[in-house]
């Protein structure tokens, strides 16, 4: 199990306070790194806080709009009076909408694909420059979606969002690796929260499950393994560029 073990060092969890960033920053703490929640929603943020604090761990909250530069670059300047380092960087910042295609305004488009996207290459920019100067290697770890390839119906925009999100990866693993910082992507299945409860129709449910093999939702926890296995830079030292898929089997499934 030491190849797990994450203590001394810090991870900065953005979109932490939502149900599977807060899980997944639960899990980063567990393992024993402190843990930065980053995200608009105090509140929430403060509520993954306690349950991490509630079982030994170490959290703080920050912030920020992961859209803007400035706030991200603030949230770098707290986590370093805070911690003094950044090794795990977690992009989970997420926002969907099942607008029809020819009714997509492009307020809209651009709300989307900010949170979705351009969150995660304002963050990799800021945090990864950060974590290069410093030298000693890192994991960045972003969550893509199984809607990204190939594309699921009636989101348009957070697909596309997310088939660039699987591009970004790609290319910074290729572009960090030199400086042993790993870039991999996490592909949730369907795993219910805020953001796609409105999408999530009886009928839409019932297609979901026809083709999940495992035959059900997946659980916020089921993806706490998956993150502290890449965020260990020993039990994934040689794990880069990856997608890898926690979804009951959603992307095995053909008809």
């Amino acid at each position: 199990m030491s190849m797990f073990d994450l203590s001394g060092t810090t991870s900065v969890v953005i979109g932490g306070n939502g149900v599977l960033g807060g899980a997944m920053a639960e899990a980063l703490a567990a393992g024993g790194s402190q843990v930065a929640i980053v995200g608009r929603n105090m509140e929430k943020a403060n509520e993954v806080k306690k349950r991490i604090e509630e079982k030994g761990g170490s959290a703080a909250c920050f912030a920020a709009d992961a859209t803007k530069a400035e706030d991200l670059q603030a949230v770098l300047s707290q986590v370093l009076a805070w911690s003094g380092r950044v090794d795990t960087l977690l992009n989970c910042s997420g926002t969907n909408s099942a607008t029809p295609f020819f009714d997509i305004s492009m307020e809209e488009w651009d709300r989307i694909m900010d949170v979705n996207l351009k969150s995660v290459v304002l963050a990799s920019q800021i945090f990864g420059k950060f974590m290069i100067e410093q030298g000693q290697g890192g994991s960045i770890i972003n969550i893509s979606s199984v809607s990204s390839d190939p594309p699921l119906s009636k989101v348009f925009t957070y697909s596309a969002s997310k088939a660039g999100v699987n591009s970004i990866t790609k290319f910074l693993a290729r572009e960090f690796a030199p400086n042993r910082i790993r870039v991999n992507a996490i592909i949730p299945g369907f795993f219910p929260a805020e953001q796609n409860r409105k999408i999530l129709s009886e009928e839409r449910v019932q297609s979901i499950m026809g083709h999940t093999p495992m035959g059900r939702f997946g659980d916020p926890e089921e993806l706490q393994g998956t993150v502290v296995y890449l965020a260990s830079s020993k039990a994934s030292s040689f794990v880069t560029g990856a997608l890898i898929r926690v979804d009951g089997g959603f992307g095995a499934m053909t008809i």
